[in-house]
């Protein structure tokens, strides 16, 4: 599970199993986890973050889409 990004309290990383799916981060701070999907960018799935949260992750998505995108890449070798 490598850490792609870090801001302020969250951690952005990929699984390794997550292959075969669109590019995507889970966000976690916590014990609280979003899925997040990176183009476009939208929330797949959330537990425990607050709508304010997830609006603040999203934003940091939005941010770093491009940092994402080619950490993904280059993480699963596309």
């Amino acid at each position: 599970m490598p850490t792609v990004l870090r801001d302020g309290p969250y951690r952005f990383f990929f699984y390794a199993g997550d292959r075969y799916e669109p590019p995507h981060v889970h966000v976690e701070r916590e014990s609280w986890i979003a899925k997040i999907w990176i183009d476009p960018v939208r929330l797949q799935r959330s537990g425990g973050f607050t709508r304010i949260e997830l609006n603040r992750i999203l934003r940091v998505v939005e941010q770093h889409q491009e940092q994402l995108m080619k950490s993904w890449h280059e993480y699963f070798k596309d």
